[in-house]
């Protein structure tokens, strides 16, 4: 394949194929009951449905222990307030740093690196706001290159080496907290596509490389214990900024299984007036074929529950 090669909007919704989703492998200390299911979409609004999700989980201590030192991942790369659905709700962040620091962690680190100017990204979205009053909880930006640490990729095809925020590098613990949306790039923006917050040069990943293998090779290296799938709203076009179509669907999607969560969160809404499957996006069926996750729904166990 071609590394310059891009996936257009036009082309993602040409490519429509047939495909499903997946399975998701519960964290092995997880209880028998836990352990049957393999996704959890809880439908409500967005803090009750986030802390409905974490309790159908079997709680957040499965996966924070007293004294660790946690990243939460949020998309609030854009200076948009929560309506326009660019950016994770304020209320899911602020559910799951609140559970963290219940459980035990030391610390709560909320970061991004943006792509807007970033207090106006700490103001908009709503994050830092929300979370202020949480204790041991931090909301902050990485701008400057000196705050990254670059790591290799062994299993890289596109991708051998990257410069990662070093926070994360030295954490215990990183929660991948995406919003449900569309992208110009590479047809959907959830948890696979968002770990590009993490990185210093996003710009290499749309000019210079393959963004669909480089985006799976990135997940070989950096790998969320849990990614909950922010899809109150959906912005079903015009992503991954926006201003778009936003629909709102009332929705979180939860599960340790990266690929899964963001495969079922491709079937909850049209994405350009079309319904398609996770195989239809490239990176998630890349990510599928080299291991990283299943992709096929109707082949998940999945607990739904209305907050």
């Amino acid at each position: 394949m071609d590394i310059h090669n891009k996936i257009t909007r036009r082309r993602f919704l040409k490519t429509a194929m047939a495909g499903a989703t997946l399975a998701l492998a519960s964290h092995p200390s997880f209880s028998q009951a836990r352990e049957e299911y393999d996704l959890f979409v809880i439908s409500g609004e967005p803090s009750a449905a986030t802390k409905k999700a974490l309790e159908s989980l079997g709680g957040i201590s499965r996966f924070v222990e007293k004294g660790n030192r946690v990243i939460l991942k949020p998309n609030m790369s854009f200076a948009r307030t929560p309506d326009f659905g660019a950016t994770t709700h304020p209320q899911v962040v602020a559910a799951v740093a609140e559970a963290c620091i219940q459980a035990g962690a030391a610390k709560v680190v909320i970061l991004d690196h943006t792509l807007h100017r970033p207090e106006l990204c700490l103001e908009r979205t709503g994050i830092r706001e929300a979370c202020k009053t949480i204790p041991r909880t931090h909301v902050a930006t990485f701008q400057e290159r000196k705050f990254f640490k670059e790591i290799k990729i062994p299993q890289g095809k596109a991708l051998d080496r990257v410069e990662v925020i070093q926070e994360v590098l030295e954490s215990d613990l990183l929660i991948n907290l995406p919003v449900a949306k569309s992208h110009s790039a590479t047809g959907i923006s959830f948890g696979i596509k968002g770990l590009m917050g993490l990185i210093w040069d996003r710009e290499s990943f749309h000019s210079r490389l393959n963004i669909n293998q480089a985006l799976v090779d990135l997940a070989t290296a950096i790998k969320p214990r849990l990614t909950i799938l922010d899809a109150t709203r959906a912005l079903i076009s015009g992503g991954p900024g926006g201003p778009g179509e936003v629909k709102k669907l009332n929705l979180i999607i939860a599960g340790t299984d990266p690929v899964a969560v963001d495969s079922y969160g491709v079937t909850v809404a049209p994405w350009y007036g079309q319904n398609f499957k996770g195989r239809q996006v490239e990176h998630l069926l890349i990510a599928h074929q080299r291991g990283l996750g299943k992709i096929d729904t109707d082949q998940l166990k999945i607990y739904k529950g209305t907050a």
